[in-house]
């Protein structure tokens, strides 16, 4: 039976849940790999994904789907693109975590919403309303403080955001479900993951095998950690408004937040609190935008 809208709504909202909250916690996870070169850790992470995945579509017999999938050259070229994206997304995050960025991460990912608003708007001529004009104006105040407080772009939070957004957004577009459109995305890059892998196992500098049984097993397990938040978020932007979406992100860098802070102890003086302090902010009027906006149309859904 296929779903009523509103059943498709509820699916689409506890997947991203699912997805966000994995995506939160995983900074301990890498950091438990981080004697690990994070190349070498992007390549288990590809590899093991399109492992994880094929077994996936074998159990759900979703093959004939997937191949379905590649007759369209449009949908092709729209997940090459995307699997660059994820790519370039998952070896700067995994980087960033292992040399102690965690912080900027989290800021990268508090501006990622932002960022798929102004994606709305630009490419599903979304409107912006007053509000979020001013929450993504006091973003970039907090990134104008960052630059002006430090001297320099805070270049990994922003390149996170815009791949990241990037990424939603050509999943949103691509016709290919979730599942299919990961193992599509994965196969692209598996044969040059795989290849550097052999490499690093040939010339005897691999970590992988190297008599660390933890390390074996975490590098293995990267591909269901991946495959399986990536497969509730792609689910969930097929289902959802950007700007749902964007509502439901901030938990990942509200939880990678704290752990930057706390369990970390990575620095944060005045000016990173001001940075932070606009970019929120801007998400509180952002999100205050957004609930108005959801009560309204549910009380003109109600009166018809």
């Amino acid at each position: 039976m296929t779903p009523r809208p509103a059943q498709d709504t509820t699916y689409g909202f506890m997947a991203a849940l699912a997805a966000f909250l994995s995506w939160g916690l995983l900074p301990i996870y890498w950091k438990a790999v981080k004697t690990v070169e994070p190349m070498e850790i992007l390549c288990h992470r590809i590899v093991w994904s399109l492992v994880f995945i094929a077994i996936i579509l074998t159990v759900k017999k979703r093959w004939p789907e997937t191949f379905a999938s590649m007759r369209s050259p449009k949908n092709i070229a729209i997940l090459i693109l995307s699997s660059v994206a994820i790519g370039g997304n998952w070896f700067l995050y995994i980087w960033a975590v292992t040399t102690s960025h965690v912080i900027e991460t989290s800021l990268g990912y508090y501006i990622t919403p932002l960022v798929n608003v102004l994606f709305g708007f630009l490419f599903f001529k979304e409107r912006l309303s007053r509000m979020q004009c001013i929450a993504i104006g006091l973003a970039a105040l907090g990134v104008a403080n960052s630059i002006i407080s430090y001297g320099e772009l805070p270049w990994i939070s922003l390149v996170l955001a815009f791949t990241f957004a990037f990424y939603g957004l050509l999943r949103k577009v691509a016709a290919v479900e979730s599942l299919p459109g990961l193992f599509l995305e994965t196969m692209v890059l598996g044969p040059v993951a795989l290849y550097y892998l052999i490499r690093l196992q040939a010339s005897g500098t691999s970590a992988f095998l190297a008599g660390n049984t933890d390390i074996n097993l975490l590098l293995i397990g990267a591909g269901a950690a991946t495959a399986l938040p990536l497969i509730s978020f792609a689910f969930a932007a097929r289902r959802l408004q950007l700007s749902t979406l964007g509502v439901i992100q901030y938990l990942a860098p509200s939880i990678a937040f704290l752990l930057g802070v706390f369990l970390f102890k990575e620095p944060f003086g005045p000016s990173h609190l001001l940075t932070f302090g606009l970019i929120w902010s801007g998400l509180a009027v952002y999100t205050g935008d957004t609930i108005r906006t959801i009560r309204k149309h549910r009380r003109i859904a109600k009166s018809q």
